[in-house]
């Protein structure tokens, strides 16, 4: 499939999706969510991919926000479709069983900032800048903004970022534990992105499903039950070849060679 909103490429066992709207800022609109949504699609199924690396073009922006152009005209009905287009997209991304990095360069303003937090990990560029500014246009965020921020960084700073519409730096956003890591340049932010990407998928692919899938679910489970759910996990992982490799491996002393099963 051609796409026109983003770039995909297939490199070493991952993908690099791009938004590629740098002389929008990277906005995101409804044709943007349509293509990310089909290469999502095409890397749940490519078993060759183990990871994706997700990323904004131009020297500016990662995604500076929705396309306001989109937003301007809409109703209540059409609004909120509007706004569940790209809860689903991002949940979607949140939900997915290979390890999903957004790797930030620039602005990440409400729904980018709110596509940075439905990845699995945050890495960002010293210049980056993060907040979700809807307050000052007189909206509210709709990709789950206002759910995800307050798991991320706590109640009481979201509720600052949500209130004042103001921006803060990748210094201040590691701080908050909005994002991984800080890097100098959008050169060394690819580099650890991929060395990231390296350490994790070298493990067991069946551990990390299962991680990501606890982890998504237990957070919104009281947590009598997301242990039980952990259990049943940790027993099919007992009963897996990974963890008979991994194993024998450990007491062999040598490096295991997982396969998901």
């Amino acid at each position: 499939m051609e796409f026109k909103n983003i770039n995909y490429q297939i490199e070493d066992g991952y993908a690099l999706l791009t938004i590629n709207r740098p002389d929008k800022l990277n906005a995101l609109n409804l044709a943007t969510f349509a293509e990310l949504a089909q290469a999502l699609l095409m890397i749940h199924k490519d078993e060759s991919v183990s990871g994706v690396l997700l990323t904004g073009a131009g020297e500016k922006a990662f995604v500076a926000g929705a396309d306001i152009t989109e937003i301007q005209p809409l109703n209540l009905a059409e609004g909120k479709e509007f706004s569940a287009i790209g809860q689903r997209v991002f949940d979607t991304i949140e939900d997915f069983s290979k390890p999903v990095l957004a790797l930030i360069d620039g602005f990440a303003l409400g729904g980018g900032c709110e596509l940075a937090m439905a990845c699995h990990l945050r890495l960002a560029t010293e210049k980056s800048r993060f907040g979700q500014p809807e307050v000052n246009l007189g909206l509210i965020p709709g990709y789950a903004g206002t759910q995800r921020l307050p798991r991320l960084i706590g109640r009481s700073a979201a509720l600052e970022l949500l209130l004042s519409g103001e921006m803060i730096d990748a210094r201040r956003a590691y701080d908050l534990g909005l994002v991984n890591r800080v890097v100098h340049d959008k050169t060394e932010l690819l580099e650890s992105g991929k060395q990231m990407l390296r350490t994790i998928t070298s493990k067991s692919p069946l551990s990390i499903k299962y991680i990501l899938n606890l982890v998504n679910q237990g957070l919104n489970m009281p947590l009598n039950q997301a242990e039980e759910l952990e259990s049943t996990y940790f027993g099919m992982m007992c009963s897996s070849y990974d963890k008979q490799e991994g194993t024998a491996a450990f007491l062999e002393k040598r490096k295991p060679v997982f396969n998901g099963k």
